[in-house]
């Protein structure tokens, strides 16, 4: 049975790290997705962090 892995999401306009979620499989690749920003208030590329 896998172990569950948090993924951690930042913004890279203001670098405030404000998603999260839990992946099954790991990756190797980084994730990049384009998310809401609350600090921003507009949509933004939110990249994974370590």
């Amino acid at each position: 049975m896998a172990k569950q892995q948090t993924v951690v999401l930042a913004c890279t306009e203001c670098g405030l790290r404000n998603y999260t979620y839990k992946s099954n499989t790991p990756k190797t690749e980084r994730l990049e997705v384009k998310k809401f920003c609350k600090h921003c208030g507009k949509h933004t590329l939110h990249k994974q962090t370590k």
